[in-house]
């Protein structure tokens, strides 16, 4: 959802295929969408499978590039001779060992799709996410492009609103005639109605959860400062929302009459730019006389197109016309889609030796992580496996332990573990796997916390290392400088903590690593 190819102007995420390993995985995927996308449940995601009934309605619905599902997950059903030439982004959410399927599977997406983000606008590209390091494993380095994922068209709405209403705040009480304090307050409500529409549940809100608990306040819109205003722009606008409108044409028009409003605001020349975009369309209206509701607005459609009609123009008036016509845009025709219809079949050709020199007999990656994961889930409450999840000190007995058991029990080789080495060796290679107690993790941050008192921020900080840390095990300091840590300060650690202390938490993570390694 936040780096798939989107369609509708970025507000809504192409056609995607989730390959899933079964039915019961394909049913998890599906509710853990569910959970974090309340507002889609249902609808948007579904499992398509041979237990689900009704499957080719199912299959036909999501075949609809405006219908629901946009997201299938299948189970075999659309790994092969599907076509459905929407398709912009393949999840391999399973291991594939068959080279046919392999390719067949990356077949989904390489359909031709004539004006597929509007006119004139075609796909050229698709997106693969491979979780199971398939392409590793069949050794393939696809030519990459970069895939951008721009503003959506309802974030840059938020924005402009935003925009909009900082300059009407700032706007003498006498100037605020003709309207404007409405529209002010109109624009503030609105922009409150959809933050509050963002559940804390989603992951992608979750993360901003201060930003948007703050202007979930109705009293936080009252009046906002320049501070408030990046905040509402860099962190809030984007994310998902209860608040939805389908209705794309309308917000298009939307976006122009608010980019409109807010050059006149501003003083900016590319208002005569909105002003001739929407001139344009309401020709386009005048043209569709003969329909009831458009009719309805005739006379506002002919004022639009005279010259009068923009003299000593405000944004009240603008936004008067917006809400009146926007829900006639939908009604000019844009290029019909062109359908595709084709009569290929996928063949299984002879079968050819081909080698892939890149790959070592010897040794695989994935599949010793794999061997590597599945042992430790057996053996979980082995005292060594048990003083690595606890953060007790290793000794070097410890480590001939658990070398011993990997080699007898896990059939791990010399090659294996000659690729420990790049893991940091044995114990954080298994710690990797494990992940730290969360006790442990909160307990090797006891002294740092209890030193001194903290803020709320600093100790948000701590808890996401903790969180890090439970998930890998381990942690190089070099990521306090990364993302999600930057997400607190661009300087990352160094600007949330005083440079002492974050020497301290450098040492803490150190400490940590070098339990492991006996």
């Amino acid at each position: 959802m936040m780096h798939g190819l989107k369609v509708a102007e970025g507000d809504r995420l192409g056609k995607s295929i989730i390959f899933a390993k079964n039915h019961d995985h394909a049913q998890f995927i599906a509710k853990r969408f569910d959970t974090n996308y309340p507002h889609l449940a249902g609808q948007f995601a579904r499992v398509i499978d041979f237990k689900t009934e009704y499957v080719q309605s199912l299959i036909d619905d999501f075949s609809d590039p405006e219908k629901s599902p946009h997201i299938a997950i299948s189970v075999d059903m659309l790994d092969t001779g599907i076509d459905v030439p929407e398709v912009l982004n393949l999840v391999f959410f399973k291991i594939v060992r068959s080279r046919t399927k392999f390719w067949q599977m990356i077949g989904r997406g390489t359909r031709l799709r004539y004006d597929l983000f509007g006119p004139a606008r075609h796909k050229e590209t698709f997106n693969i996410f491979d979780f199971c390091q398939n392409f590793e494993f069949f050794n393939q380095n696809p030519k990459v492009v970069d895939s951008p994922v721009g503003e959506s068209l309802s974030q840059r709405l938020f924005t402009a609103r935003v925009a909009i209403a900082a300059h009407l705040q700032e706007l003498p009480e006498a100037e605020r005639e003709g309207g404007l304090a409405q529209l002010n307050s109109d624009i503030r409500g609105r922009l409150f109605d959809e933050v509050s529409g963002m559940s804390l549940d989603n992951f992608l809100v979750r993360v901003k959860r201060r930003a948007v608990e703050q202007f979930q306040q109705r009293e936080a819109w009252d009046r906002f400062s320049g501070e408030d205003q990046n905040t509402l722009i860099h962190e809030v606008a984007g994310l998902p929302t209860a608040l939805v409108d389908n209705d794309i044409a309308a917000k298009q028009f939307d976006y122009i009459v608010l980019s409109g409003q807010l050059a006149l605001l501003q003083n900016d020349a590319i208002f005569s730019r909105c002003k001739e975009k929407v001139v344009a369309l309401a020709g386009k209206l005048e043209e569709l006389g003969n329909v009831p509701m458009v009719a309805a607005e005739m006379q506002l459609i002919m004022e639009v197109q005279t010259d009068e009609y923009w003299q000593d123009i405000n944004a009240w008036t603008l936004e008067q016309m917006r809400r009146r016509l926007r829900s006639l845009i939908k009604l000019i025709e844009g290029d019909e889609r062109q359908i595709v219809y084709t009569d290929f079949e996928d063949e299984i050709g002879e079968g050819a030796v081909i080698a892939l020199p890149d790959v070592s007999v010897g040794t695989d990656k994935a599949r010793f992580h794999m061997k590597v994961r599945h042992f430790l889930k057996s053996h979980a409450d082995h005292i060594t496996i048990q003083k690595l999840r606890r953060n007790e000190q290793l000794t070097p007995q410890d480590l001939a332990e658990l070398e011993r058991l990997l080699r007898n029990e896990a059939d791990a080789s010399d090659d294996d573990f000659a690729l420990l080495q790049e893991e940091g060796g044995l114990g954080l290679f298994v710690r990797s796997l494990i992940g730290l107690d969360r006790e442990a993790a909160k307990s090797a941050f006891g002294d740092f916390l209890a030193a001194q008192n903290h803020s709320a921020n600093q100790i948000e900080f701590i808890n996401l290392i903790i969180d890090y840390l439970t998930e890998r095990g381990a942690m190089d300091p070099r990521r306090l400088y990364e993302s999600p840590f930057t997400d607190f300060d661009d300087q990352g650690v160094s600007g949330v903590f005083q440079q002492a202390d974050v020497m301290r938490i450098v040492r803490v993570l150190n400490d940590l690593r070098e339990r492991a390694a006996a």
